[in-house]
């Protein structure tokens, strides 16, 4: 991997190793694990729209349907954006380790994690295509990384 100064955190010696970047399989399978309390998120939603609906499903292609959609991203933001916020992981990252920092290793703004979170969104509507990305990218970075200014790492056991 590829790596300077800039990805090093502050007050690390330059002698000092980096965490390694999170490869794409773990980046993967902390999806699928953040896939659960999502679900929980989602129904939760599900039951509120339905419930301002007057007891009936909201359809797709109405307008509550679209405003139930956006509530529903809405609330997996909140979810991944307060998580990385707070310690830089969400449930699935901590499962494998990784964590989400700014270049120099400190707590990234808010600002560039919604960036990140929704370029990730772009990411996996493209069939995942910013996630691959980081196979072929120099630092393993995906477009979301990139976009964001923030990085993601996995950190050694009992870290």
């Amino acid at each position: 991997m590829a790596s300077d100064h800039r990805d090093r955190p502050s007050g690390t010696p330059a002698t000092a190793p980096l965490p390694p970047a999170a490869l794409i399989g773990w980046r993967w399978l902390a999806l699928l694990y953040d896939l659960f309390p999502a679900l929980g998120l989602w129904f939760t939603v599900g039951v509120l729209s339905v419930a301002l609906h007057g007891g009936e499903p909201v359809r797709a292609d109405t307008l509550a349907g679209w405003l139930e959609l956006a509530a529903l991203w809405s609330v997996t933001g909140a979810y991944a954006v307060l998580s990385w916020r707070r310690g830089g992981q969400t449930l699935g990252m901590r499962a494998w380790r990784l964590r989400v920092a700014a270049p120099d290793g400190g707590r990234p703004g808010w600002r560039a994690l919604m960036l990140r979170y929704a370029v990730a969104t772009a990411s996996l509507l493209l069939a995942g295509a910013g996630f691959w990305w980081a196979w072929f990218d120099r630092d393993r970075l995906t477009w979301h990384d990139r976009a964001s200014g923030t990085r993601m790492r996995r950190e050694a056991r009992g870290h």
